[in-house]
C-alpha cells in the first residue's frame, strides 16, 4: 500500500485574493492558477490552495499553531523579494549555526518561514 503524501495545503481567508497576491508577490510560485474556484499556487511538489470561508476571522488568532516553511536556496534574495512586496517580519533573517531563517507574517496573520539549511544541517537530518 502506498503511504500518504502531503500534496497540498488549504489556507482559508476572508480575503483570498489579497492573500493569494501576497504569496505570489512575496514567494514567486512555479504556477499561479485558478482551479475549480480555488486560487492554486505551486511550490515544488506542494500546492497551496487559497479559498474563502465564512467560519474564519480576518486574522489568525493562533498563528504559531501552523507555520508554513519554505525551503529556499538563497534566503537573502528571497527575504529581499519579500521586503519589496511589503512583508512584515516576526523575526528578520538570522544565521543559526550556518543556516538562515526568517519568519514573516502574511496579511491574515499566519506565520511564513523561509529556511536555507546549511550542508552540515542537511547532512545531519
Amino acid at each position: 500500500m502506498r503511504r500518504p503524501v502531503l500534496g497540498s495545503l488549504l489556507l482559508a481567508s476572508t480575503n483570498p485574493e489579497r492573500l493569494r497576491t501576497w504569496y505570489a508577490d512575496a514567494l514567486d510560485p512555479e504556477d499561479n492558477s485558478d482551479v475549480g474556484g480555488y486560487g492554486v499556487l505551486k511550490f515544488g511538489e506542494c500546492y497551496l490552495f487559497i479559498d474563502t470561508r465564512t467560519d474564519v476571522s480576518d486574522k489568525n488568532p493562533e498563528p504559531g499553531r501552523v507555520i508554513l516553511n519554505f525551503d529556499v536556496a538563497d534566503a537573502r534574495a528571497v527575504a529581499a523579494r519579500m521586503e519589496s512586496a511589503g512583508v512584515t517580519w516576526l523575526a528578520e533573517l538570522e544565521d543559526r549555526d550556518g543556516s538562515l531563517f526568517a519568519t514573516a507574517i502574511d496579511p491574515d496573520g499566519n506565520y511564513v518561514q523561509i529556511i536555507q539549511l546549511s550542508e552540515a544541517h542537511r547532512a545531519g537530518m
